[in-house]
């Protein structure tokens, strides 16, 4: 499957036009013979992509004393509990936050207060913060955060990703999305047969199937 996932990744690069910007690589996930009314049938997942994303990844950190002095030089920003209650009191800027921030991570302490400050925000867009236990490594958490994607389905049949960026190599991309699909087979009631088709395309280019 890696070779023919890396002939369309290549395709799919070759055949993009020259733009003025640079382009991210995403796939098109389309399902079948899934019930996705049922929450328990739909995909929500965050992977780890081996070769990275190829784009800049918006980490938001709530953490106070030496969990937030150390997220300080590994994440976008950092909120303590202060910001955290101003935020619960403009709804305006904690959608703002939201709609601009990729992942959140949160000291488990302050989950409480994120949930009923900004559980209204952050739920339904799917981005309720990872909780960091007191034992985790913060840096390590962010790290590995910043390759990583969040692959949701919601009630569609069709669903986007991103899998990397124009000019990261071919077969890294090819891994990306190896790694993705191997964890849709595994997680997917019936594995493959529950994937109809898969494309993946730049951002203003042609999409190329990626063979079954």
């Amino acid at each position: 499957m890696a070779d023919s996932i890396q002939d369309a990744v290549s395709r799919a690069l070759s055949d993009s036009p020259d733009r003025n910007f640079r382009e991210t690589v995403d796939i098109a996930v389309n399902l079948r013979d899934l019930d996705l009314a049922d929450p328990n049938n739909r995909v929500d997942e965050s992977i780890v992509l081996p070769s990275g994303t190829g784009q800049d990844t918006r980490i938001v950190v709530f953490a106070e004393g030496e969990t937030a002095l150390r997220a300080e030089d590994v994440a976008d920003e950092v909120l303590d509990n202060d910001d955290l209650e101003d935020l619960g009191d403009d709804d305006n800027a904690a959608k703002d936050l939201a709609d601009e921030t990729d992942f959140f991570i949160a000291e488990a302490s302050l989950m409480q207060d994120i949930g009923r400050y900004l559980g209204t925000v952050l739920g339904p867009r799917g981005k309720m913060p990872t909780p960091l236990q007191p034992d985790d490594d913060v840096v390590e958490t962010i790290s590995r955060m910043k390759n990583t994607v969040q692959v949701r389905s919601g009630e569609r049949r069709t669903f986007h990703t991103r899998v990397g960026a124009e000019d990261m190599d071919a077969d890294a991309i090819a891994d990306n999305i190896d790694v993705i699909l191997r964890r849709l087979f595994t997680d997917l009631e019936k594995g493959p047969q529950n994937i109809d088709t898969v494309y993946v395309k730049t951002t203003m280019g042609p999409a190329v199937e990626v063979p079954a």
